[in-house]
């Protein structure tokens, strides 16, 4: 329609201006809450021709993660320097021998693992070096498994044992990974727990039929095997048994570090969340609006808001901020306030 040879939008009388005001507040604060998040990293979508996607051939090492890849590089290095050159040398090492390579194997497992039955020592300078050397080049080997890949065969098994734990009920996919996201360290915890249970009862078992030790002193074994106590009246002698205890002492002890290394996770996690609780439910004060306002215009948008109580729940530092904006300054070619294509195509030429 036109009046006065100007047009004007079709119904403009049934549009109220405070109507037209709420909607853009309200899309302004979907697109804070539901804006989508970037890209993964390590994705790669995978190449498609028409509907279907291209089959590959991967090797068995194409398909490990590289947490994996990398430490197994590492152990297979260690054990066949070690194992090599405590065999060339076992003449000078003492103690119960049954076969010369599976002995260096095991003197090896048992000196990175800080174990030390005593049933095997070394008896000469050159021996002795040896194995100080290797001691602390196998505990750095432990710290590098704990960091990578026992850190990943745990978060392999959580939505296993979240499904197991609501077995009973209807749960899909995206409530498991929620599930499992909200209660990650708990349920890591729980993960390492049962496995450390499962090794015990093994090398009891183990420990009590195949090196004829009484209940008592094959749990008394493991227990001190796990702990690295390795008192030494009781250890594995027999050829089957030092075999066994290759894995077995190498999986347990690190399992036993990963367990305590997860127990202080989910106490410093209980008290991030306390705080952040705190945070969340405190009264909002003149002094902290003054504290959010970031570009001192004497406004508190949603996104001041958002950062000031990130601040406050230690999510983030001022330095972590004054470097986002000074990243943001830079990518903001035109100056205008905003990114666009424009300005990313800009900054990257």
């Amino acid at each position: 329609m036109a009046s006065n040879g100007v047009e004007e939008p079709l119904l403009s009388g049934m549009v109220d201006p405070s109507v037209q005001t709420k909607k853009k507040n309200s899309l302004k604060r979907r697109r804070y809450r539901h804006c989508k998040s970037a890209p993964l990293a390590e994705f790669v979508p995978p190449e498609t021709k028409g509907i279907g996607q291209i089959p590959r051939t991967k090797s068995i090492l194409g398909k490990l993660h590289p947490s994996f890849k990398q430490v197994a590089i590492f152990l297979a290095v260690y054990l066949g320097v070690g194992a090599v050159t405590f065999l060339l040398v076992r003449n000078q090492i003492e103690g119960k021998k049954t076969v010369g390579f599976l002995d260096a194997v095991y003197f090896c497992i048992v000196t990175m693992t800080t174990v030390g039955y005593g049933d095997l020592v070394p008896d000469s300078t050159l021996t002795k070096l040896l194995a100080c050397a290797f001691v602390f080049t196998g505990m750095a080997l432990i710290g590098l498994i704990l960091s990578k890949a026992a850190d990943y065969l745990v978060e392999k098994q959580e939505t296993l044992l979240v499904k197991a734990l609501h077995m009973s009920h209807n749960v899909g996919t995206t409530e498991i990974l929620k599930e499992v996201e909200t209660n990650k360290v708990r349920y890591k915890c729980l993960t390492v727990f049962i496995l450390l249970l499962v090794l015990i009862i093994i090398g009891t078992i183990f420990l009590a039929t195949v090196e004829k030790l009484d209940l008592v002193d094959a749990f008394y074994c493991v227990c001190a095997t796990i702990t690295t106590l390795g008192y030494g009246d009781k250890s594995f002698s027999t050829k089957v048994g030092r075999a066994f205890a290759v894995i077995w002492i190498l999986t347990s002890t690190i399992t036993l570090a990963q367990f305590f290394l997860y127990i202080a996770e989910l106490n410093t996690e209980r008290r991030q969340r306390a705080l952040a609780d705190w945070v969340r439910t405190r009264k909002m004060t003149s002094a902290d609006l003054e504290a959010a306002d970031i570009d001192d215009d004497g406004v508190v948008d949603a996104s001041d808001f958002i950062i000031y109580k990130l601040k406050e729940m230690g999510k983030i530092s001022q330095d972590d901020i004054s470097l986002l904006l000074e990243e943001f300054e830079d990518l903001d070619v035109d100056q205008s306030g905003t990114l666009s294509v424009s300005d990313i195509t800009l900054a990257q030429s």
